[in-house]
Formats: C-alpha cells, sequence, structure tokens
C-alpha cells in the first residue's frame, strides 16, 4: 500500500474503500468487514450515506488494531454552522463507535461553511479529528477557506476520472500542499467505461482490467481512490494495483479521453444548490 503525507502531518493509504450508495445495513458491514480483511485500510464514509453504523460495527468485527485504520467521514448540508457541526460530529462518532476520526469532510460546498471550518478546527485542535478537510470545493472556494481561516484544508474530494481528470483543480490543490481525492473513479460506468478501446488496450497489455488501469492512472497522479464495490473479487482486483505501472504513452491515450465535464453535476448550478438546500437525512 502507498501511503501519502497529508499536510496534518498525518499518513492517508493512497487507496481506500468507499460505501456510498451501499444502502443495506448489513451488506454494508459485511462489505466493508470483507475490505478490511482484504487489506483496505482506508474506509470512507458520510453522515449523508446514512451507513455509519454498519461502517462502525464492522470495524470492531475485524479485529484489526484502531491506529491502522483510517477513517473519514463528512458533514451534510442540515448540519452546516458551528454549534450544528460540533453535535453532528459527536453523532457521527457515536454511531462509528469511535473516540477520534482520522478525516472529517465538509460534504458540500454550500451553507456556512465557515461555522462549520470554525468547529472542525477546534476539534482538530483537540485531535478529535486527525486531519480536516472538504468535498466538491473548486479552486476559489478552497482560497476562500483557506485565506481566511487557521487550519488549511487537508484534503479535497471531488470527482475525477478518465472523463472529467480536472487538471487545472488537480495541480492547484497539489501547488497549495491539499490532497485530492477521487470520487467516482470510474464515472460510475458512465460513457461505457468499462468497455473504452484504449483502456481494454492498456488492460491487456499488463492482465489487469480497465478498473485497475484507471486506478492505477490516478495513483499515478498522487490522488487518493476510495473505489466502491460489494464484490469480494472485485474487491480484491481493485487493490492489486501497485505491481505495474504506465508509460507516457499509455497516460497520454487516457488524458485524450477527457471530455472537461462532469459526469454528473456542476457544483455552480444554482439549481442543484436549491436541490441541495432541501435533501435532509435521518442523522
Amino acid at each position: 500500500m502507498n501511503y501519502l503525507t497529508l499536510n496534518s502531518g498525518k499518513r492517508m493509504p493512497q487507496l481506500g474503500f468507499g460505501v456510498y450508495q451501499i444502502n443495506d445495513a448489513r451488506e454494508c458491514e459485511d462489505a466493508v468487514l470483507t475490505a478490511i480483511h482484504a487489506g483496505y485500510r482506508l474506509i470512507d464514509t458520510a453522515a449523508a450515506y446514512q451507513n455509519e453504523e454498519a461502517v462502525g460495527r464492522a470495524i470492531k468485527r475485524s479485529g484489526v488494531a484502531r491506529e491502522v485504520l483510517f477513517i473519514t467521514t463528512k458533514v451534510w448540508v442540515q448540519d452546516m454552522g458551528y454549534t450544528q457541526t460540533l453535535e453532528a460530529i459527536d453523532r457521527s462518532l457515536e454511531r462509528l463507535g469511535l473516540d477520534y476520526l482520522d478525516l472529517y469532510l465538509i460534504h458540500q460546498p454550500y451553507s456556512d461553511i465557515f461555522g462549520s471550518w470554525r468547529a472542525m478546527e477546534e476539534k482538530y485542535e483537540s485531535q478529535i479529528l486527525r486531519s480536516i478537510g472538504v468535498s466538491n470545493f473548486s479552486p476559489d472556494r478552497l482560497t476562500d477557506l483557506t485565506v481566511f481561516s487557521h487550519v488549511t484544508p487537508a484534503v479535497n474530494q471531488v470527482e475525477i476520472n478518465p472523463f472529467y481528470q480536472q487538471d487545472a483543480n488537480v495541480a492547484f490543490m497539489q501547488q497549495n500542499g491539499i490532497q485530492p481525492q477521487s470520487w467516482a473513479s470510474f464515472a460510475e460506468g458512465r460513457n461505457d467505461l468499462f468497455r473504452t478501446p484504449s483502456l481494454l488496450h492498456i488492460g491487456e497489455k499488463y492482465g489487469k482490467s480497465v478498473a485497475q488501469v484507471v486506478l492505477r492512472w490516478l495513483i499515478q497522479r498522487n490522488v487518493v481512490v476510495i473505489p466502491k464495490s460489494v464484490n469480494p473479487a472485485r474487491m480484491a482486483q481493485n487493490i492489486d494495483v501497485f505491481d505495474f505501472e504506465l508509460n507516457a504513452s499509455e497516460v497520454g491515450l487516457i488524458e485524450a479521453l477527457d471530455t472537461g465535464t462532469s459526469c454528473f453535476h456542476s457544483h455552480t448550478d444554482p439549481e442543484r444548490i436549491k436541490n441541495i438546500a432541501g435533501i435532509r437525512f435521518d442523522i
């Protein structure tokens, strides 16, 4: 496993396991347990995923020492603001059955991000949160938060995949000591990702799947990845990406797939922001 050192001084596994859309509690618990036993040490969840309790049960069942695990969760927009975020952190810790979190993120770049960040800075200073960061922030929003706060975000989790490579955003983060992390690394299979000829061609050369080629490409960009699967064989396959390296020509083939457009939605779309404001969870 590769590790990257965050600006907090903490080491983060470069490849982890995501649990977005694993909605069934038992399925989620079993998947996380399988992932941990397969060698995953980074587990990424969120209050809005409504599966923190299942993740916590899997962590407890795994028998793996807490200090070797890296657990991430996130605050949803309904809990933005200083007091609300303090309470949200405590609820997430309770659901996960943990005394501290390795990384805590603002899930969406909306509402009272500064109030939430002050709460997160406070918990960071007390080491309840070992690192703090954001998700879905553009460079301007990152800069706004950074220059008017005490602590620079350690991580920014954004959509990065072959069809939406975000070169400028990734470069900005890396130049400013903020670790880029990819969600939707496989674009959820959109644009027929898994049957893309250039990716299949590269995979055939190394005896790897398209998924493994994509993960390797992201890893070589020094991006943290969190692929999700409930299939044990695919879990094992996704973590088996450290025994080959893409050459410049192969990287160029992947770079040629970039459309410059999100496979999902724009975080600056006013209608999306209005929609997000109305999404509430029992958390």
